[in-house]
């Protein structure tokens, strides 16, 4: 049986010629002999005619025929390469610490977990012109031109559990900074009578490896440094704070000179820590599970696609959020 036939103009282009163009948006422009980074409706259009798939097509029409199976080439989503081999391990002791739990036992009430990092190159800069508030119909509006007064790093430790942040300011990062902050921290109570406090930080060179973490526990002995995977400073809490700050402090950027911006952080830090909360962490171990096996499936079907085509790529760490 067949439909009855139906009013109305017949398709421009056939279902074939609509793969065809859906296959094309599937590759990448390199792939084809394109130099384009990426494609867009207007260049897939252009393809489309160059490779004789059509006699004329428009973008809007490249754009709905895309739009069918919500293929959106002109996206682009990054990803980063495992490079720790223990990265499942380090992540999952600082998961642990965030559950207040350490090699399987829960951590006790004079026992505290401190998230630290820095946060560099926060730049002081002066618009030529004076910004406009907001007004009626009419956003707040910045000049563009600006004069660089220079810039400083804002280290920071947060409580993960109490929410509290210690901060300070410094012409660069390094190790001597690194270790002020942590002096600031453990020479005051609860930390500095404390049974354990656990430092987790990344893989930055104010605080790597195991000279560092010797010589945090040779300065206070009740510390103890726990490191982040390589590459994985999303499981720092630290950097949840740093993009509120970014938010809320930095940007946009309207500074007279350096003092004025440790002024505006330290002012912002106490006014954050008088209603702060412990941030709602939502990363569990079993998502790690979950993250460690997706990941494991894709380096197979990498190694499979190597086999195949002899070419050789490192497999890729999937989005952690996906």
């Amino acid at each position: 049986m067949t439909d009855r036939p139906r009013s109305g103009r017949p398709p421009t282009f056939s279902p074939l010629q609509r793969t065809e163009i859906k296959a094309l948006a599937c590759q990448l422009p390199a792939e084809t002999g394109a130099p384009l980074s990426r494609w867009s409706c207007p260049e897939l259009a252009r393809e489309a005619v160059t490779r004789g798939l059509a006699a004329a097509i428009s973008a809007s029409t490249v754009r709905r025929i895309l739009a069918e199976d919500t293929l959106r080439p002109w996206q682009h989503q990054s990803w980063i390469f495992i490079r720790d081999p223990q990265f499942a391990a380090k992540a999952a002791h600082v998961l642990d610490l965030y559950a207040r739990r350490w090699d399987a036992l829960a951590l006790g009430d004079d026992e505290y977990v401190i998230s630290a990092d820095e946060k560099t190159s926060i730049q002081a800069r002066c618009r030529c012109h004076p910004t406009l508030p907001p007004g009626r119909s009419r956003m707040m509006r910045l000049n563009h031109d600006y004069d660089r007064g220079g810039a400083l790093a804002y280290l920071a430790a947060y409580d993960v559990h109490a929410a509290r942040v210690f901060g300070r300011c410094a012409a660069t990062t390094g190790i001597v900074p690194f270790m002020d902050l942590v002096t600031q921290v453990m020479t005051q109570e609860p930390y500095a009578s404390a049974k354990r406090v656990f430092w987790i930080v990344d893989n930055g060179s104010s605080h790597r490896g195991k000279a560092a973490a010797d010589r945090l526990t040779t300065t206070f002995p009740n510390a103890v440094m726990v490191h982040t995977p390589v590459h994985a400073s999303w499981v720092n809490q630290v950097e949840i704070f740093f993009s509120i700050v970014q938010r809320k402090v930095v940007s946009p950027n309207d500074f007279t000179s350096l003092d004025q911006v440790e002024d505006r952080l330290i002012a912002f830090e106490r006014r954050y820590n008088e209603t702060a909360r412990p941030f709602r962490w939502k990363f569990t171990p079993a998502d790690l599970e979950d993250l460690m096996a997706r990941i494991e499936r894709h380096e197979q079907k990498e190694r499979n696609s190597q086999q195949l085509t002899g070419c050789e790529h490192q497999p890729a760490l999937l989005d952690a959020a996906a």
